[in-house]
């Protein structure tokens, strides 16, 4: 069963996306319009007495610098273009960060607090061994967090385009995660009502390059999806969150219904 939280969310910014700070970010690491809705959420559920963070497949580094500002931070890329482009905007912006051009799998035997994959599982096939390898990187009572996109009936173009081999309903990522030796899982979602109106654009976008993307194999649109649509700065960034901020407000009222999950899970006792 799927556990959502009865306390009321924060009405504040994560502390990364400060006025000073913030405006910095923007510029060298700027998040889309939809990672803004996403990263309101993870700001909110990040879980207490953490470290050490581990971001799996952590793209361009946008979301990942932001995390390094607050943590002890190691995200992991395996496509070359993404990774420099993290690479530079994580020593950038300062902090405690580093990122590696490499798979989890080839890392050295470190473990973490937290283990996060934003907009990763969904890309993956089996993605029950993945969790799997994942909870290996964690401490005993480490945490995992993970967004992934929200309800198979929602799968479209945008995923097609993206390389995705599906999207989540809460119940069964809640059943995976069980699977997988979580417990204390808790399942948001994200989203309403822009969101909607941000895929609505993807798919169009997908729909467009459906010939081209039939050439293509997941492999190849998944690499590529990280670099799809991302934004490289200027005032690109600063309009971003400035102009998502009242539907940053908005989504909170609505945790039960949207686009995207932010799901995190503590890691069970003995497993």
């Amino acid at each position: 069963m799927t556990e959502r939280s009865t306390t009321e969310p924060s009405t504040t910014e994560p502390s990364t996306a400060g006025a000073g700070r913030g405006g910095r970010l923007d510029t060298l690491a700027p998040l889309t319009p939809n990672a803004w809705l996403r990263f309101d959420l993870v700001g909110r559920m990040l879980p207490d007495g953490i470290r050490d963070v581990l971001e799996v497949g952590c793209g361009q580094g946008a979301l990942g610098a932001r995390l390094a500002l607050r943590y002890r931070y190691l995200g992991v890329e395996p496509d070359p273009e993404s990774y420099a482009v993290a690479a530079r905007r994580m020593a950038g912006v300062g902090g405690t960060g580093e990122v590696r051009n490499v798979t989890v799998e080839t890392l050295d035997a470190r473990s973490f607090d937290l283990v996060c994959a934003f907009e990763v599982l969904e890309h993956i096939e089996d993605d029950a061994a993945a969790v799997t390898g994942w909870a290996a990187r964690l401490r005993p009572g480490g945490w995992l967090m993970l967004s992934v996109p929200a309800h198979q009936r929602r799968f479209g173009p945008a995923d097609h385009m993206a390389g995705h081999f599906r999207r989540y309903d809460p119940e069964v990522m809640s059943a995976l995660l069980t699977r997988c030796g979580f417990s204390d899982i808790e399942v948001r979602e994200y989203g309403t009502p822009l969101g909607y109106l941000l895929e609505t654009a993807r798919n169009a976008v997908g729909r467009r390059r459906m010939a081209r993307l039939a050439t293509m194999s997941v492999e190849e649109r998944t690499a590529g999806s990280g670099r799809l649509l991302q934004p490289s700065g200027g005032a690109y960034g600063a309009a971003a969150r400035w102009g998502t901020a009242p539907f940053r407000i908005v989504q909170r009222a609505f945790p039960h219904t949207g686009t995207g999950l932010v799901v995190r899970a503590r890691l069970a006792e003995g497993t």
